[in-house]
């Protein structure tokens, strides 16, 4: 005698259940998708709760009518679905850390087409996300920020809980001319009170360099800074963050200093360097 699918012997509602159970693995990978991007995740999170408790409210009013009692069935394996889908995406949500990018132009893709996708820290997101790992970028970037800016800045921005804080600025200060022991103390001030408000985040300093019409002595002491403040504090360097982008007008926009998105490409791989192996 041939015996029927082991799913056909189920009660129908064990059945209908288990249907829609089966899509949970979705929920997880789902979720994980989502880890990475606080504030989607947020809205998910916020609509399904709301969702499902006006579904049980439908269910509770309409529990005594004559209703078709498959419908009421459908209705409950969503609930299930939506409480699975909730706890999994709930449980990868909080494990997801945060990089924070602090910088000027560069940090915030000036000129370029699509800046929260196409400047680096958006294409450090996009590798973070393609690794499925449990980590999310923030980019504080603003263009014509010099470090005197940023040091009145960075409490504001640090309100949010961080992780790893990538430091990208002094390139505008070389710019202007700004005395090297201003910029060191700006920048040795925003070290300071990132280590004092979350002591156990790594802080990633990015080295930058200026042109060479600024004389020999201020080149070479404005260099300088970056390698000393890494060592004085313990920091992770990035040597140059501008590493094979500066000075190449094919990776670079009209002005000769911010880089187009080919040349924020290669800015990527020289964070990625630095980053990776913290993540």
């Amino acid at each position: 005698m041939r015996l029927a699918p082991a799913a056909a012997r189920l009660p129908k509602g064990v059945w209908d259940n288990a249907r829609y159970v089966r899509l949970i693995p979705c929920a997880i990978a789902f979720a994980q998708d989502l880890a990475p991007h606080q504030a989607t995740w947020n809205f998910v999170r916020r609509s399904t709760f709301i969702l499902t408790w006006a579904v049980i409210y439908w269910i509770k009013k309409h529990e005594t009518s004559e209703r078709p009692l498959m419908l009421l069935r459908r209705i409950r394996s969503f609930l299930v679905l939506s409480t699975a889908f909730t706890c999994f995406a709930e449980l990868y949500a909080a494990d997801t850390k945060t990089i924070l990018f602090f910088g000027d132009s560069l940090t915030a893709g000036y000129g370029l087409d699509v800046p929260s996708m196409q400047a680096f820290p958006g294409l450090i997101q996009k590798k973070i996300t393609t690794a499925r790992l449990p980590w999310r970028v923030v980019s504080a970037g603003l263009s014509g920020e010099t470090t005197a800016g940023g040091r009145r800045r960075v409490e504001w921005i640090l309100r949010q809980p961080i992780d790893i804080f990538v430091l990208e600025l002094g390139g505008n200060d070389g710019l202007r001319g700004i005395p090297i022991p201003d910029t060191r103390a700006n920048l040795q001030a925003i070290i300071d009170l990132v280590r004092t408000k979350y002591p156990a985040a790594h802080i990633v300093l990015a080295g930058m360099q200026i042109p060479t019409n600024l004389g020999a002595d201020y080149i070479k002491a404005f260099r300088e800074i970056f390698p000393a403040l890494a060592k004085e504090n313990h920091l992770i360097l990035i040597p140059f963050l501008l590493e094979g982008v500066g000075g190449r007008p094919d990776l670079n926009q009209a002005d000769g200093i911010h880089p187009t998105a080919a040349g924020h490409a290669l800015i990527a791989e020289n964070v990625w360097e630095s980053l990776q192996p913290l993540l």
